[in-house]
């Protein structure tokens, strides 16, 4: 009775039909292994805990945050933008702090659609993407994310009736972990601007880069037509804390300030001032998170393949995404998997159409962890599970 049509318009989630194989899986007695969701297990830097500790017992921090009162964060984040990607911001007028990446984005789009416009998203994607572009009213044209194009998108291949609001993109991207360089997000920002269309580029996963690569911002394209959002849950281990920032051309920026305005007070003082500290720590800290995770790709991705899984070779991000041959049904698979085997892996339907087939696991776990998830996976397969 008291649901407007847009919380209805939001759709379901998968994850419900996981948490429910996972309380049968402990009911069975196994213990769990749980891949499915892309939480941090790392501990944020000693560094930023002290100053949040401190923050905590200074009453200063307890009032409403003003705009005025996060020119700190917004500095410290200006600073990071120039020492990481060489992008020079304007702190008072080309960056906003968020409270969460997640929310930043919901909010960026009442910001600049107005219902029925055209979003365009990829597919596969983070699944609160479609749950955002529903609040916002908007009509999702879905561009597929093909194995065979590297899961990135083929724009000049659309055939697009209207001319789409925003084009929404993520690299390194989730779920696939595929990659793209800078000359990708020149041709992406120059097919944008052509087309009138802002360019927004969620980047959490900037810094968990694996050897020589090193991610690209797509504000290094120009500001103009483009906004980036960053959130410091992936590198900093901070994603409990919810703080993160916009960043890019300054009348998006300038909207979704104004819709924020109406809906929150920015990020509590005592989570902004561990957020500034790790901004500046970043080039040391996000280095040993990457280089952890990068053990864990090289102790996971060659158990899967063994098993004779299709899977990629992570350059980036915390997860690796796997083919698994004959698969039809990725629901069926995962939650019968969890029942079984206590692993919890996220299947690729729930990331989108193209995802069938896949399934995703976080790298949320010490090597020998992934390393026994994976045979008992093989177990699993072997006596026909999932089919």
């Amino acid at each position: 009775m008291w649901s407007s049509q847009r919380a209805a318009n939001v759709p379901g989630s998968v994850f419900s039909l996981m948490d429910a194989a996972k309380s049968r899986a402990l009911g069975r007695g196994f213990d769990i292994i749980d891949l499915s969701i892309g939480s941090s297990d790392l501990h944020p830097p000693q560094a930023v805990l002290e100053v949040l500790r401190e923050a905590v017992l200074d009453p200063a921090t307890y009032r409403y945050p003003l705009f005025s009162d996060t020119a700190p964060l917004r500095d410290a984040a200006a600073s990071y933008m120039q020492r990481r990607f060489g992008v020079g911001l304007n702190a008072g007028t080309e960056l906003l702090p968020l409270i969460g990446a997640q929310e930043g984005l919901a909010h960026l789009l009442l910001a600049v659609t107005d219902p029925g416009d055209t979003l365009l998203l990829p597919d596969p994607c983070y699944p609160p993407y479609w749950g955002a572009a529903a609040v916002a009213g908007l009509n999702v044209v879905t561009v597929p994310l093909l194995p065979e194009n590297g899961f990135l998108p083929d724009l000049n291949a659309l055939n697009l009736e209207v001319r789409p609001r925003v084009l929404l993109l993520n690299y390194p991207n989730n779920p696939t972990s595929a990659v793209a360089d800078l000359q990708f997000f020149q041709q992406a920002a120059a097919w944008c601007r052509e087309q009138g269309t802002l360019l927004i580029h969620d980047h959490p996963y900037a810094d968990l880069t694996f050897g020589d690569y090193r991610a690209p911002s797509a504000l290094q394209t120009g500001l103009s037509g483009v906004v980036e959002l960053h959130s410091l849950s992936k590198t900093h281990h901070m994603g409990g804390f919810r703080v993160g920032f916009a960043a890019g051309d300054a009348g998006a920026i300038a909207a979704l300030a104004r819709v924020k305005g109406a809906t929150d007070f920015h990020p509590y003082l005592g989570i902004q001032r561990p957020a500034a500290l790790a901004l500046s720590l970043l080039d040391e800290v996000g280095r040993a998170g990457a280089d952890t995770f990068q053990t864990r790709r090289d102790a996971l991705v060659p158990a899967l393949r063994s098993i004779g899984w299709e899977v990629q070779w992570p350059e980036a991000s915390m997860y690796a995404w796997a083919r698994v041959p004959g698969l039809t049904d990725s629901v069926q698979f995962a939650v019968q998997a969890a029942e079984q085997t206590g692993v919890l892996v996220s299947p690729g339907r729930a990331f989108g159409a193209q995802g069938e087939g896949f399934v995703r696991f976080a790298l949320v776990h010490p090597p020998e962890v992934l390393q026994a998830a994976a045979e008992r996976l093989r177990r699993f397969g072997e006596a026909g599970g999932g089919r």
